[in-house]
């Protein structure tokens, strides 16, 4: 029987081996969605939220399956509309509500590629920019969305729940659809 480290070094290439799939999400697979969110991340959202964002943004919704079938992944966008300065006009974004990756399954290109999966998808609804949150502490998101373009616009002053400071991000769209 192998060493503790030599099962940890065969789980680890196991996990360097693994493969995924993107999909849209769908009904069935909210339960899942919900799972990683509780795991991962420290905001919760209710059930109706998570069906709200399906029913009206499936398109951008997207879920990373592993090879078992289990949901290790999730992304969500919500289009919101809002007064551009000096104008009557409004301006449509795309919000990133939620993104999440299991632990055993981060820096394998899965965020990346949700990301990418998705930004096309929600840019159909005729956005002129992508916005977001990311905690001032969360390091490597902060670097993947400016690998993205993503530029950090201003600081969201205690904006998560318990006190922690938030960069909003935007990116805008070169030509709206």
């Amino acid at each position: 029987m192998g060493t503790d480290k030599e099962t940890q070094s065969r789980s680890n290439d196991i996990m360097e081996k693994s493969t995924y799939t993107i999909r849209p999400c769908c009904l069935e697979d909210l339960e899942g969605v919900i799972n990683v969110n509780e795991k991962e991340l420290p905001e919760d959202y209710p059930y109706f939220f998570y069906k709200s964002i399906l029913d009206s943004f499936p398109e951008s919704f997207l879920v990373a399956i592993n090879e078992d079938g289990h949901i290790i992944g999730y992304i969500m966008w919500r289009v919101e509309r809002l007064p551009a300065l000096n104008s009557l006009n409004l301006i449509r974004k795309g919000h990133l509500v939620s993104i999440a990756v299991s632990k055993d399954y981060r820096r394998k290109g899965i965020a990346w590629e949700l990301l990418v999966k998705s930004m096309p998808e929600i840019r159909r609804r005729k956005i002129s920019e992508y916005v977001l949150e990311v905690r001032v502490s969360n390091y490597g998101a902060i670097n993947l969305y400016k690998r993205l373009g993503y530029k950090i616009d201003s600081i969201k002053k205690k904006y998560y729940r318990d006190g922690e400071n938030a960069y909003f991000m935007i990116k805008t769209v070169n030509n709206p659809l």
